[in-house]
């Protein structure tokens, strides 16, 4: 099999100052990308900026032999989104690819989280997943063109105990990416997710160093480079990857009871619960169109 190249190809990586983006960013330069490498250099917690991480791994690629160049903005606006595709713009003159890797914590339990704690998760998550896919978004439409790469976590898709925050903005980018993939496949446009595992300044004060060690971002890098890559044509998947595993995930439904047209009462429910629940010969659907018609099928008697 041919290697996969990105000569000739513009890419923009989020939070590449450091942990998977650094990696994805120095990977995608390696291939032939031409790369924006953006982080505001914050915190953890989003605080602060350090223009010398971003800086940094520009510099590691440019040794390399690559082509590179910084974008110091912040994600959480939409003007900092137009600045970071502006960036590619004037440097390279396009953008093909989009990964959107950039976050932060406040983590905290639901009841004691402020509204300031819930909003700076959102924004840098979710809303700058949006800022920026959006001011890329015309610019891959009008060349026919594009693939993005966005990232969940399995806190977004399972949930995780103090992170109310970060789970919402995390299922939210799913929502976000499987609309993209639908609504951008017949421009060329393929978008889809990752859930990855890997070593972070997110994970490091949770994981001990014999997990990290197995966890190295470069176990998380080819997936995003194969999903970057014109060789991909999947849309709208979601895939959990770290430490060598890669597996696609699915949300999925039972073949649920159909109680028949007429009242409905909550006993009823009651009682078929345990069926209502078991989903075996549950599947995905390919939009919610698709989920939709089933439901109506039953209802109409159809199915």
């Amino acid at each position: 099999m041919s290697e996969i190249s990105f000569d000739g190809r513009v890419a923009i990586v989020t939070g590449a100052g450091g942990g998977l983006g650094r990696s994805h960013a120095l990977f995608l330069a390696s291939r032939g990308a031409k790369v924006v490498v953006n982080d505001l250099g914050g915190s953890v917690d989003g605080k602060g900026s350090d223009e010398a991480a971003a800086q940094k791994v520009v510099d590691e690629i440019a040794a390399a032999g690559g082509e590179a160049v910084a974008s110091f903005d912040g994600v959480d606006t939409a003007e900092g989104g137009e600045k970071i595709v502006k960036t590619a713009l004037d440097a390279f003159g396009k953008v093909d690819v989009v990964i959107n890797n950039a976050g932060i914590l406040r983590d905290v339990s639901f009841h004691k989280m402020t509204h300031d704690q819930w909003d700076a998760v959102m924004n840098v998550h979710l809303n700058g997943t949006y800022y920026v896919s959006k001011a890329a978004w015309n610019h891959m439409r009008e060349a026919g063109y594009g693939r993005i790469v966005n990232t969940t976590s399995a806190a977004g898709l399972y949930g995780n105990f103090g992170q109310a925050n970060y789970a919402a903005a995390k299922l939210g980018i799913v929502g976000l990416s499987k609309t993209l993939a639908q609504e951008g496949h017949k421009k060329g446009i393929r978008c889809n997710v990752i859930a990855p595992v890997a070593r972070s300044r997110m994970t490091e004060t949770i994981l001990d160093e014999a997990t990290l060690s197995k966890l190295e971002p470069k176990l998380v890098t080819p997936l995003v480079a194969y999903l970057a890559s014109e060789r991909c044509d999947d849309n709208g998947q979601v895939y959990a990857v770290g430490g060598g595993y890669v597996s696609r995930v699915a949300v999925v439904e039972g073949s649920g009871t159909f109680f028949g047209g007429g009242d409905l009462t909550p006993e009823q429910v009651a009682e078929s619960w345990a069926h209502i629940n078991d989903l075996e010969g549950a599947k995905p659907f390919a939009n919610a169109m698709e989920a939709v018609q089933v439901a109506l099928a039953k209802a109409t008697g159809k199915a």
